[in-house]
């Protein structure tokens, strides 16, 4: 058997094509880097990932599970009874909390002996931990959205701290992505009540 040996044709470069080729590079990495930028951009203009932190939402969101938000979703409409929302808090500057929507503008809620009404209607929770074990009256005003998280004697909400402006609503969550055992869509109850 015999080996072959070719010889390299290539000839070296000159200063000037070296010089063009690093501009290549450098064109091509910028460009890269611009299209990173604007993809990222664009990412969180429309969405937006929070991390759950804590039990307030108990069954349906636990501790330490990451949400992916669809901050889109009202600005063509609203939100509605049974949606879990991700809003800035009314009392902590950049914090963002995670509740239920349970009362729209113009809704009459009524929490006592253990069940929540919704303008005269008794709900069915079954996505709640545990019934709640105190008791208030409140009719939502315009412009506000009354607010529970499904750990309801666990939960700093609208029945401790009050009404939530519709304005401080960031976005509809969508997705449980991490821990990857956990992967789901949330889980989103539609609350049927009577009209106000």
């Amino acid at each position: 058997m015999q080996t072959v040996q070719l010889e390299n044709q290539t000839e070296p470069q000159t200063p000037a094509q070296e010089k063009t080729d690093w501009k290549h590079f450098l064109l091509d990495l910028l460009e890269t880097v611009g299209l990173a930028v604007v993809l990222f951009l664009v990412i969180n203009a429309l969405s937006a990932r929070v991390r759950v932190d804590g039990s307030s939402m108990l069954p349906t969101l636990h501790d330490g599970e990451f949400v992916l938000v669809n901050k889109l979703a009202y600005h063509t409409g609203h939100p509605t009874r049974g949606d879990i929302i991700v809003f800035q808090s009314t009392s902590e500057k950049d914090l963002d909390l995670i509740k239920r929507v349970m009362g729209l503008p113009g809704d009459h809620i009524v929490i006592g002996a253990g069940k929540v009404s919704v303008n005269g209607q008794t709900l069915t929770e079954p996505y709640i931990a545990a019934a709640p074990n105190y008791s208030g009256e409140w009719h939502v005003p315009n412009g506000y959205l009354f607010v529970l998280g499904d750990n309801r004697n666990d939960s700093s909400d609208s029945h401790v701290w009050g009404f939530l402006p519709i304005q401080n609503v960031i976005g509809k969550a969508l997705l449980i992505y991490w821990p990857p055992t956990e992967w789901a869509m949330v889980d989103h109850i539609k609350i049927e009540v009577p009209t106000p």
